[in-house]
């Protein structure tokens, strides 16, 4: 047995020393083990093997490697140096379309799926018989998809039209929302808390620095978990335009500069995303009217803000400006939260207006004008004027413009794509993930449907199983959900058996002197087996997943009452609302079991 030493270079975290790992293990009679902190690979060849192989095998990850001689198998002594060049190595760039990105013959011999792959005008692969998988998206379900592929010996080509990648949530959605609603719950806790002893001050908002600080962490985001992941998977290629079929096997790719691309590929997955919907009020299209995605980055708050909506965007970023010290009026096309538990949304209208917004449910406009200076919105005769109005009624799949006609693949009227939950489209080749299908519009369903999805495209089989799917709106109080509402099930034919607490029954919720909200659990009346969970608490989201995996585990309302639980603690209240099916939890002590 041979030992050898290499020197790596062009590693930036522990993961590329895994794939430079696994590219040298690969190779027949070849065990290695690769030290990113080193930036060193420990090589045991079985008899001769050509060191070029070695090389050219770290080479095709996109890493420099450098023979450094036989391994001395006694122990290094303490004040021997270890070989320089260790993993701060400079930058890796994306590989340019048409590249073969370094790749050894022996490398692209290696026969992963029987099909080859045809890409015209530019070769994004390199005909070596591997499978080739073209998504048309870079969000957070093209991201796991294309991870996931690769890691099952695929080659992925991204296809992007946008001038940044990473899609909704970490450019305008998820994070920079949740930062902007923490800071408002800061300001508000400031002049609101209901501690004694502690002075109230009104605090002074800098908006713009607010802002600044937020765009700097979502770009820090951006290109630590996608912009990263191109640099560290060389079989991750990133083709920038925007694609159209042009039959059910090829995309044809336009760049901003009006060249064109047709791609081919084995497997084609769409995870195009989507965008605000705007609905088709007299005058609104013509007026200077706010998406989330303006509302997140304005640098000043609204002397008085009206937001059309009344779901979780509506009121997170209603809440927040309201917070922030603006005026805030809100018109709902029905009830808050209308697809849930009604209490949910009875109980945020009575926050909002303690809070001080203007609530007005089951409106919509009948006009929407701008003068110039401020918006009149006409509702029943009466016209309200603002400075600001924000747009919040839901999104639209961007699947517009992409020709799906052409692939066979078939969509609701709103344009979703129907998938099942394998992933699959009306095209035995075509997959889809994310907020462009008729999934729920969630970015952990996006990444969890991406992975699957990949999967399934490389010969696996893998379900998304959404019965437990936990969901949260980031209002103060939180309101999250899981499984099926008491309505719900009933529709089912299902009877059930439900409990709803009072926070003021937990004693968390007392010892913060917070007590708004409510914790309600709906259970199969024969079983008690836990079908669904709803819970609006100032930890919600934190809660919900415990409540999540009781569903998933198929746990009864009985299982979940004799579970520990730790003290004080909100989640705790899923054990007290359990015990109230069969006790009074009014009087037991604290922490009974």
């Amino acid at each position: 047995m041979n030992r050898l030493q290499l020197r790596i270079t062009g590693m930036t975290c522990a993961h590329c020393a895994r794939s430079a790992e696994a590219a040298l293990n690969a190779l027949p009679g070849v065990r290695a083990a690769v030290s990113y902190e080193e930036g060193l690979a420990q090589v045991e060849t079985q008899g001769d093997v050509d060191t070029q192989r070695l090389l050219d095998a770290v080479a095709s990850r996109g890493y420099g490697a450098e023979l450094l001689g036989e391994v001395e198998t006694t122990p290094r002594s303490q004040g021997e140096q270890r070989p320089a060049g260790g993993p701060a190595g400079k930058r890796r760039q994306y590989i340019p379309v048409g590249s073969d990105g370094g790749i050894p013959a022996a490398d692209r011999s290696r026969q992963v799926h029987p099909q080859t792959t045809s890409l015209e005008d530019n070769a994004l692969t390199q005909g070596d018989g591997r499978l080739s998988v073209a998504i048309v998206g870079a969000g957070s379900a093209a991201f796991a998809a294309a991870i996931e592929a690769v890691g099952r010996g695929a080659r992925v080509t991204l296809i992007e039209g946008a001038e940044v990648i990473g899609g909704t949530c970490v450019n305008v959605g998820c994070v920079p929302s949740k930062i902007m609603i923490r800071a408002a719950g800061i300001a508000h806790l400031q002049a609101h808390h209901p501690f004694q002893g502690i002075s109230h001050c009104t605090p002074r908002i800098d908006r713009s620095a607010l802002v600044r600080q937020q765009q700097a962490r979502v770009e820090a985001l951006r290109h630590e978990k996608y912009e990263h992941i191109l640099e560290t998977y060389p079989d991750i290629r990133l083709l920038r335009g925007w694609a159209r079929f042009a039959d059910p096997h090829t995309l044809v790719v336009r760049r901003a500069d009006g060249s064109e691309t047709r791609v081919t590929a084995d497997r084609i997955l769409i995870a195009t995303g989507a965008h605000p919907a705007i609905p088709p009020i007299p005058g609104l299209a013509g007026t200077p009217y706010w998406t989330s995605t303006e509302a997140l980055v304005a640098e000043a708050i609204p002397q008085h803000l009206v937001v059309l909506g009344g779901s979780a965007v509506a009121l997170e970023l209603g809440q927040a400006f309201l917070r922030l010290g603006a005026r805030v009026t809100i018109l709902a096309r029905s009830r808050f939260l209308s697809r849930e538990e009604p209490a949910l949304g009875e109980g945020l209208v009575a926050v909002f207006e303690q809070e001080g917004a203007e609530v007005r449910l089951h409106t919509v406009p009948d006009a929407v004008r701008h003068d110039g200076e401020a918006f009149i919105v006409s509702v029943g005769g009466e016209a309200l004027r603002c400075d600001r109005l924000l747009v919040a009624l839901g999104r639209t799949p961007n699947t517009e413009g992409l020709g799906l006609e052409r692939a066979g693949v078939e969509t609701r009227p709103n344009g979703a794509i129907l998938i099942d939950d394998h992933m699959r489209t009306s095209a035995a080749h075509i997959y889809a993930a994310g907020d462009c299908t008729d999934q729920p519009q969630y970015v952990y369903v996006a990444a969890a449907a991406g992975t699957r999805a990949a999967i399934n495209m490389t010969g696996g089989d893998a379900a998304l199983d959404l019965s437990a799917m936990p969901a949260v709106v980031f209002t103060d109080p939180a309101a999250a959900t899981v499984g099926l509402t008491e309505d719900q099930a009933a529709r089912r034919g299902i009877r059930t058996a439900t409990r709803t607490l009072d926070l003021g029954n937990v004693p968390r919720a007392l010892a913060n002197f917070d007590t708004r909200g409510f914790i309600k659990l709906v259970a199969e009346a024969d079983s008690g087996r836990l079908l669904g969970v709803q819970v609006l608490a100032a930890e919600a989201g934190e809660v919900i997943q415990a409540a999540a995996l009781a569903i998933h585990n198929r746990m009864t309302v009985d299982d979940l009452a004799a579970q520990l639980f730790p003290y004080l603690t909100v989640v705790e209240g899923l054990k007290l609302c359990a015990q109230t099916f069969l006790k009074d939890v009014e009087q037991l002590s604290c922490c009974a079991g």
